[in-house]
């Protein structure tokens, strides 16, 4: 035992070693990864710096890092070497874009195979496939509304975890779902009229009225939402993910910058995403966030460390009060 450690040490202090023992670790071990978008701002801010555990959901098919080549085929069929357990409701998830899979997305999964969803403006509401019966057990009579001959729970994961709002910055995304749906029809829900559901009614086009957008997630499929729920883009457009994109879960935060410029949080981009007037008036107090002040001080504390959020676990953190 001895010897082996003694030629491990050796072939481990060599340049071969070492690049092979690194690649081993964020192949089948732990990546990391940095936020780059709002969707699960509160919980997950732009900026975090964070390391995955990548065997949370079995060993996904390596990738050659930064170009994100496979390196092995996909014998099993499923994107994994090794078969695991599925990404479970409430789990934050990293996984690989459905329309391109060499992006990585990190969303919460809220609902999986069999569960039913509609989704209005500001409510999401779940039928979970388990039935009535698990429903009424679950969760509390405020929480459940009887919708089309069954049971719904209203945003059941949001007095759990207190970084999941609804706040737009930009463009209401209920109205730009609906548009998306009138120019090509892809997105994942189909336009409903839901009696008894207290929420605005709009006409979509030959004298259609609607209030709601129904669908249901396939068989080993996972329906992703960001935590910030008007400006995610996420399965409400493009569907809910296979298995096979599945690439692990968030552990660790080792470092977390806020990087971001101040036409990026006043103005945001072309849609207005990613606008955090929010994080201006918290910065900037009484004084107006229009101003050149509030522009100076912005800038003050640009490339600062949020080291309240430095070491944190991911399933920790997720349950406080967001520290910004």
């Amino acid at each position: 035992m001895k010897k082996f450690f003694h030629l491990f040490s050796r072939f481990a202090s060599s340049w071969t070693g070492t690049i092979i023992i690194v690649l081993f670790l964020i192949f089948f071990v732990a990546q990391s990864f940095v936020i780059p978008s709002g969707s699960m701002k509160r919980t997950q801010l732009i900026g975090d710096f964070l390391f995955a555990k990548k065997f949370s959901y079995g060993i996904p098919i390596p990738h050659m890092p930064w170009i994100e080549v496979p390196l092995l085929p996909d014998f099993n069929n499923n994107g994994h070497l090794i078969e695991g357990s599925r990404p479970q409701r409430e789990d934050i998830v990293i996984f690989r874009y459905p329309k391109n899979h060499k992006i990585h997305y990190v969303k919460r999964c809220v609902a999986v195979g069999g569960d039913e969803l509609i989704y209005a403006n500001k409510k999401l509401l779940i039928h979970f496939h388990e039935g009535d019966e698990y429903i009424k057990k679950t969760y509390t009579k405020e929480k459940i509304h009887s919708f089309r001959g069954k049971l719904w729970v209203e945003n059941p994961y949001m007095s759990k975890y207190p970084g999941i709002q609804y706040e737009p910055e930009g463009i209401d995304i209920f109205e730009a779902l609906l548009r998306y749906y009138s120019y090509n029809k892809e997105i994942d829900m189909t336009p409903i009229m839901v009696e008894g559901l207290n929420t605005p009614a709009y006409e979509l086009g030959a004298g259609k009225i609607i209030n709601a957008l129904y669908t249901k997630v396939d068989k080993d499929n996972f329906y992703m939402m960001g935590d910030n729920r008007d400006n995610s883009n996420d399965s409400r457009f493009w569907g809910s993910v296979p298995y096979k994109l599945i690439v692990g879960k968030p552990w660790l935060i080792y470092m977390s910058l806020e990087h971001r410029s101040y036409d990026k949080v006043f103005r945001g981009d072309i849609n207005g995403g990613g606008r955090d007037h929010a994080g201006l008036r918290r910065v900037c107090g009484t004084i107006s966030i229009d101003s050149k002040e509030c522009k100076e001080l912005w800038k003050n504390q640009q490339y600062t460390v949020r080291w309240g959020r430095v070491g944190r676990r991911i399933d920790a953190i997720q349950l406080e009060q967001p520290i910004q």
